[in-house]
């Protein structure tokens, strides 16, 4: 459904992306991820024909989006982060004058534009003036502005921004339905919600792409995987110099804490699980044990290790 190669963009002295390639599959959610000013939304703009290339090429559902934009974007649809509506129109007569817009006849824009009441629950502030509704009705708004035409892709940057916690739940179930009918990148910060969401993750930074596999591979590949934590009544010299001493422990760090308690950090191998080993240790030397887990790593720690600068 897309396919990038080398795309580069740069304005005056500054390149915001950086020869990128990458390629997203028919039927695929994907999250597009990245730190502030990584080059998220200007990739965004360019795969949706807002901004052009300094270099490289870029197709959606086979058109160039340069040489056939027109062709390429009436097979996009496309939710800006700020979504920009006439707050001055009803929902209803809003979304039948985008279909207009976008090349639908009277008959299609009635059929479309009733689906969309239905599918992005809108029913009941079709009526309303876009001006009187909540934060979560205008995001649903542009959903179904980007719907309309019936896309066969569904480009959305940050589409929870603003939300409370029902809505952000809400509009992470649109978007899995959607998911049946449409392919999907979606660009957001909220990364529980990519875990939840999506079959694969692109994590770009510095304008270059840091990672691109599913989610589940990207945590099992990193080191913060192999990481436990005890909480032991011991001196933290002399328990740290013994845990530090098992075999493929790479790193210990403590914390004092109440009534003679450490919590002690442990690095490990990738895909090794110390707990047994430190629990032996403990009874071993008479140390009163009081928490022993395996931390679990998430998509965060995955983001966090690829993107910080130190």
């Amino acid at each position: 459904m897309i396919e990038v190669q080398q795309l580069s963009k740069r304005f005056a002295r500054h390149e915001a992306v950086r020869g990128i390639s990458f390629s997203v599959d028919r039927g695929e959610i994907v999250g597009f991820l990245g730190p502030n000013g990584a080059g998220k939304t200007t990739t965004l703009r360019m795969l949706t024909g807002y901004l052009p290339p300094t270099s490289g090429s870029a197709q959606v559902a086979g058109f160039d989006i340069f040489r056939q934009s027109l062709e390429a974007r009436k097979r996009i649809g496309y939710m800006p982060e700020n979504v920009p509506l006439y707050e001055d129109m009803r929902v209803r007569e809003y979304l039948k004058f985008r279909a207009r817009l976008k090349g639908l006849n009277s008959k299609q824009t009635r059929q479309r534009v009733g689906e969309m009441l239905e599918t992005c629950g809108l029913e009941a502030v079709r009526r309303k003036m876009i001006k009187t509704l909540s934060k979560g009705y205008r995001q649903r708004v542009g959903l179904a502005d980007s719907l309309v035409h019936n896309p066969d892709l569904l480009i959305l940057d940050e589409p929870t921004n603003g939300l409370d916690p029902n809505q952000i739940r809400q509009i992470r179930e649109l978007i899995k339905r959607l998911a049946e009918s449409h392919t999907v990148l979606v660009s957001t910060h909220i990364l529980s919600e990519v875990e939840m969401t999506c079959n694969r993750v692109i994590i770009i930074d510095g304008g270059k792409i840091k990672a691109a596999d599913t989610p589940t591979n990207l945590i099992n590949q990193m080191r913060s995987a192999g990481r436990v934590h005890v909480e032991l009544q011991a001196d933290a010299e002399v328990a740290s110099g013994a845990i530090s001493r098992l075999d493929r422990v790479k790193k210990v760090s403590s914390e004092a804490l109440d009534e003679g308690w450490t919590r002690f950090t442990v690095w490990v191998d990738s895909g090794t699980d110390a707990r047994e080993r430190i629990n032996n240790l403990a009874a071993q030397y008479g140390w009163p044990l009081r928490s022993l887990y395996r931390h679990e790593a998430t998509l965060e720690d995955v983001f966090v290790e690829l993107t910080r600068k130190d």
